[in-house]
Formats: structure tokens, sequence, C-alpha cells
């Protein structure tokens, strides 16, 4: 529910009643009339009722005293709930609300749920012209007269039964009530990924092995087995015992955990096999228990291996499935992004199974909450998409508790359309920048629009796994920064007078003076590097650069952000990873700037700066995006000219350990030097390989070879790539990586 885009529209709605009349419910500061609730009103309509009375005496100064029907026998009357005096609609769908007025009372109805709730937000906003923005205290305007439009009638349903923005003003339950949102926390007794929520390994897989998945043979606490009958009844008793402790949640989950890992028993594979998709087993199974439970509905993840809809088995009436739609790009609609071709078709398939679909969507950067990510233009197209295949609920997870990119405007927007998919856009936006950033507004909206327009003229690809580094060729090059800092510029200058809006501008910012920072790290020796020529040939750090690192730190705590990716930095931690940055001695050695010849190719989206990543004089940090080449399934074979025959004492190099992106160190490594490219001499071999044991420490290991000075112009590294992942982290289609951040010659 937009409350923004509603009280435009009853606005005009008002405005065509009034040649009617109005109804007076207070007039100068006075009111005849009665707030009157059912005889045995809803915890919900008790609340309403509360809501109007509070919102009427603080924008009036009257207190309408609060009555069940059975105590009234007046005429003038405000009808919150089901009272037996009513009007409008037989029925209301789903928590949608309704607000009338039939000779001179007003009635306030609501659907299941928190519908009458709604409905009271709702007349506080259109009639009392009253606003509740992201992280704000509500506004109430004072007026002695209270008006409605007679003749009034006003019916809001919903488009989705399930609508929740995942956004730090999630944390806010008034503004969830307020614009018609939810969240998990109060819906569903067990959200997510549950798996081993419901059968912990640490409490199971050393005695029960045969509860988890089979993978290449052997059992592995993956995922769960699904076919295993005790696996079911500890399912059954797990259940019995939530419910029995959490009778009013609504939902309860049973999901594979995030990542591989499928069950390829003889059983499982048997009923994947029958349905054509892993997602066979599971659906039965969870089928299976909720029939145990049918009072209860049980929701699933269609997500990675369970992605595509089972061929023969339709979820149980009391099953939701949640379609993911991870694996597509963001730049353009998913109904037409070529990446979400796979969404699509699974999509499609779901819809044919005329089961409840709910559509697990993402709008923000996982791996950089902060980077601006303008996908807003896209989200009703999808929002519309998804309502016309029959889905009936969306989790739109933004950035979740910490602050994220446009954070207070994409929680707004997605409010209005989560609602209603048919809202207007543009006209929700052009509002909220008015109304959040008082006279800064259009600047804002020019500084959104900018964005938009940017990414698609330079044919940029949104990745809710991407980077602002990736990004520096197109939407967020320097030049385009330097654009987007004019008018903040001219957004801040209108401010200026008003410090609650100035905040907000500033808190827009951020997103740019990470970007920077971030690219800062890559640039290094460059223009736009945090680096600058020192003594000689040496580099020192931009002296600038503390101080800009810190300051950017406290603004970041003082918005509210907490991490800067999922399960990343603290503003804190990211502040002393800086500063470590800042302290390490510049190394450029006889490599430095000097021209790299690959054999295979890197992957650009993580290598940024291309071959040269190895001469940058840069070395990396636990970030696999940020100073490493990335190679991806083959051998990293690069030859470094130095340009002319140099003494070289020695060689030097890091690679990356990251098992949860899939970089391993290399088998080997063999260093050579040659003096005409032809003629190569081995001069150092060290072995790595992949660990044996399961191991998701991200850590850096360093390579030292000595030559004793031998002269040479070419030095060619060779890194052996494994053939295929570690058993513990075995993947279908997915090979590991090698990554190296820097040779340094000396």
């Amino acid at each position: 529910m937009s409350s923004l885009f509603l009280s435009v529209m009853m606005m005009v709605s008002a405005g065509c009643s009034s040649n009617s009349g109005d109804v007076p419910l207070v007039t100068a500061g006075k009111s005849a009339y009665t707030i009157v609730t059912p005889v045995s009103p809803s915890k919900a309509e008790s609340k309403a009722a509360g809501i109007v009375q509070e919102y009427i005496l603080q924008v009036s100064g009257a207190k309408l005293p609060i009555m069940q029907e059975s105590n009234f026998d007046g005429r003038q009357a405000i009808y919150v709930g089901n009272t037996k005096h009513t009007s409008g609609p037989v029925s209301i769908k789903d928590d949608g609300y309704y607000t009338g007025v039939a000779e001179q009372s007003l009635y306030i109805r609501g659907g299941s749920g928190k519908g009458v709730i709604y409905g009271a937000y709702h007349f506080a906003e259109a009639y009392m012209h009253c606003r509740k923005l992201p992280g704000v205290q509500p506004v109430v305007p004072a007026s002695r007269d209270i008006k409605v439009p007679a003749g009034m009638k006003d019916l809001s349903e919903p488009d989705f039964i399930y609508r929740e923005s995942y956004y730090p003003a999630s944390a806010d339950p008034l503004y969830l009530e307020w614009h018609g949102l939810q969240r998990f926390e109060d819906l569903w007794g067990l959200w997510g990924h549950s798996y081993f929520k419901i059968l912990p390994p640490k409490s199971y897989f050393a005695t029960h092995p045969e509860y988890y998945s089979m993978v290449n043979g052997k059992r592995q606490p993956l995922q769960l087995c699904l076919s295993n009958e005790e696996v079911f009844k500890l399912t059954v008793a797990f259940f019995k015992q939530a419910i029995a402790d959490n009778p009013d949640a609504i939902y309860w989950s049973i999901s594979p955990e995030d990542g591989p890992g499928g069950c390829t028993c003889d059983q499982c594979k048997k009923a994947d096999a029958e349905e054509g998709s892993q997602s066979g087993s599971l659906i039965r199974f969870v089928n299976r228990v909720a029939a145990v439970f049918p009072a209860q509905r049980f929701t699933t993840l269609a997500y990675g291996y369970t992605s595509k809809a089972p061929g023969k088995t339709r979820p149980a009436d009391n099953v939701y499935v949640l379609l993911s739609t991870i694996d597509a790009y963001r730049q353009t609609p998913l109904q037409e992004a070529p990446s979400a071709a796979g969404f699509r078709k699974n999509l499609e398939t779901w819809e044919k199974t005329g089961g409840h679909l709910f559509i697990w969507d993402y709008t923000t950067q996982f791996t950089n909450y902060l980077c601006p990510f303008p996908d807003y233009n896209n989200l009703a197209a999808n929002l519309q998409y998804f309502a016309a295949h029959g889905v009936r609920g969306v989790f739109s997870q933004g950035s979740g508790d910490t602050y994220g990119d446009m954070a207070e405007y994409n929680s707004y927007l997605q409010a209005a359309l989560l609602w209603n998919t048919k809202a207007d856009a543009a006209a929700v936006s052009a509002d909220f920048m008015k109304s959040y950033y008082k006279a800064a507004g259009g600047p804002m909206q020019q500084y959104v629009q900018a964005l938009t327009a940017a990414v698609k003229s330079t044919n940029a690809v949104l990745d809710i796994y991407g980077s602002p580094i990736y990004s520096g060729r197109d939407y967020l090059s320097p030049a385009n920064l330097d654009k987007y800092s004019n008018i903040l510029d001219q957004a801040e200058a209108a401010a200026e007078k008003d410090t609650a809006a100035l905040q907000r501008v500033y808190r827009a910012r951020l997103p740019l003076e990470y970007t920077v920072l971030q690219q800062s790290r890559v640039y290094g020796t460059e223009k736009f590097g945090y680096l600058v020529p020192g003594n000689g040939n040496a580099y020192t750090v931009n002296p600038k650069w503390p101080a800009r690192v810190q300051r950017f730190t406290a603004q970041a705590k003082a918005a509210g952000v907490t991490e800067l990716s999922e399960g990343g930095l603290s503003p804190e931690a990211y502040q002393q990873q800086w500063q470590l940055l800042l302290q390490r001695p510049w190394v450029g050695g006889l490599a430095f700037r000097a021209p790299v010849t690959l054999v295979n190719p890197y992957t650009p989206e993580y290598s940024p700066m291309k071959e040269k990543t190895l001469t940058d004089g840069l070395t990396g940090d636990k970030d696999f995006s940020y100073n490493w080449l990335f190679t991806y399934g083959k051998d990293m074979i690069a030859t470094v000219d130095l340009g002319g025959s140099k003494a070289v004492s020695s060689v030097q190099l890091n690679f990356l350990q990251d098992a949860r992106h899939n970089i391993f160190l290399p088998v080997k490594i063999i260093i050579e030097i040659s003096g005409d490219g032809k003629a190569y001499t081995k001069i150092g071999e060290q072995a790595g390989g992949l660990p044996k044991e399961e191991d998701y420490a991200v850590a850096i290991q360093h390579y030292q070879f000595k030559n004793n000075r031998k002269p040479a112009r070419y030095i060619r590294v060779t890194a052996t790539c494994a053939a295929s992942m570690p058993e513990w982290r075995a993947i279908p289609n997915k090979l590991p990586a090698v990554c190296c951040d820097e040779v340094v010659v000396l």
C-alpha cells in the first residue's frame, strides 16, 4: 500500500465528492462523533479504533470516545471494524480495507489480518494529511476542522498477500503498518534456509550420517536426505513442538540450505528422476509434512538446485513455494532480461502446478550495500510481471538492517508497488523526493534519473554480486561520478537551511564516497588512486586520504551502516582495513608497470584492471574483487616483460584461498626466466593443493622464489589450477579458480 499514491488518489476522490458536500467530523476543535467498535472487537479492530482516536486528537484537539456497538445509540459515528451497522462491500479481499461514508457516518473496515489497521492509517493520511516517512516521526498537521467527502466509497485491496521490503525501515512497526508492509519475523515461525535448524548436523551427523545428503557417493552434511523415514519423523516432531510454542505464526519453512548438495541416494534420485527435477523429492517431502498439520502453512524454496518445478507432484494446498530471481542481472526488467530466461521458464512451470507462489527478489548489491544500484525504474514492471503469473507474495530483499544505497527511497517506492502494482511509480517517486528531501527534492530526483540514464546509455550490468570497480567502466566511471556529485552539490545547497533534509542528502551521498574510496584502491598509482608520486620512483599515500576515510567511517556509522556487505565489514573494521593499507610500504620492483601476456583469459568481471593487475604495484586483500587476477577453471600462465635484461634476485607473489567463492591455491607454481622469451629456465617450483577438510577461512598465501641476481628479461609464472573442486565443496558445473595479486620482481 502506497500512502503517497493513495493520498494523491484520495485527494482527487475528495475533490470529486466535494460537489455533494463534506461530512464534518470535527468543527472548531469539537466533535459529536463516537468511535464505535464491534461488541467483541478483535485486537486489530481495537488497535485501529485507538489509531483513529489518537490522530483525530493530535490533529484537532478533539478526543472522541470509543464505545462498543451494543452501548451506542447515537447517529454520528466512526464505525471501525466489522460492526453490525455497516456499509460498503460484503467482503474485502485479503488484508485490504474499505473507507466509506453513508448517512453522516464514516466506516473503516478491513479484510483479514491488519486490514482494518491499514484502513485507519489511510484515513489519517488521506483526510488529515498526516504522513509517515522512513526513519522519521509521523508528521501531524494541526487543523481544528476535519472533514470527509460525503458519499465516499473507497475499497483498496492489495495485489499480494505477502509484501516485504527488506530495508532498515522494516524494523519500524509503525512504518510497516502505515504502508501495508510485513516482515518475516512477524509471519514465519521458521524462516528461510531451514533444514539445519530442524536437524542440526552438530547434533545428528556424527551418529546418523544417513540423515544427510549423499553427494559423490558419500554422506555429507550439505542438505537432508528427504527419503529417510527418520528424517520425516524428526521433522514432524520438531514442528509439533515449534507450533505449540508459537501458535500465532502463519508460515513454517522447510527449505534447503543455501548451497548445493542435494541428495543423490537411490531413493531421492528415483523421486527426482520421476519428477524431472530435484525439487521433486523436496515437494513430496514438504507435502507429506504439511498433511500432518493441515491448519498450518508451509513454505519452501525454489532456489539453486530446486529452482525447476516438479513434473508430476503439485504442492499441497497449504504449501507455498518461494521462487528466487537470484541469477538475473537487474539493469532491465526480468520479463525481458536475457539473464532471467531461466527464471522466466521456472516461473511458468511453477505457475502450471497451480500452487501458491511467492517470489524472493533482490534489489541491492550484496557485495557492496552502499554501491549505487539504480534498478528503481524496473520495479513496477517486475511486480506487474509477477502478478500476471499468479504470484501471491514478494520478499524484496534489500540491504536488510543496515543502511544501503537509497534505502529510504527503495523502501517507500516498493511499499507503493507491492500494494498496487499499477500505482504511478513516477508520481510516487516525485512525491517522495519532495516530502523527504524538501527543498532538495528536485535535485535528488535528478540524481536518481541520472543514475538510471547512465546505466542505460553505457549498457551497464547491474549484478547483485558486482562491485563499484567493475562498474567503474560504465555508469560509475569517474566522469559519471563527477556528474552525480555536482547534482548532489545542488541538493546540499538547496537543503542548506533545513538540517534534517541536509542530513538525508548527506546519507544519499555516502554511496558515491564509498565508490570513490573503493575505486581508489585499484587505481592505486594512477589518476583517481590513493597513492601519489613520492621521492624518486616511489609512491606514497595521498595526504588527504586518511582524513577522508575517517570522515566516511563517521558518516557511515551515523547513517546506520552496520555492515558494508552481506556478512561483511563494519564501518570500524573497514577503517582498520584502510589503516593497514595506508601503512603498507609500497614496493614497486623491477616489474612495476611491465607488460603482461596471458595464455589463458582472466575473468573480466572480477579482474577490472585486466592483465596489468599483476604489475600495477598493488597487492590484494581478502576481497577477491580487488587487485586480484581471477582465472576461472584454467591455469594462470603469465609472462612479464621487464623491458630489458635485469639482474633478478627474487620473484614474489601471493595467491588467495576463498572456498566460499570457489577460489583455491594453485596445485603447483612454477617460475621460469628467459632472456629472449623463447628459451626458459626454471628457477623454482612449489606445491600447493586443495584442502582435504572443509575450510572456509579466507587466507592469503605468500610465495617467494630466489634467483641469486641471474639476468632475465622475461618472467613466466605458471600457476596450475586444480582440475576439480574438493569433495567437500563439490558443486555441479563449477570449477575452481586461482587468484594472483602481484608479481614482484626484485
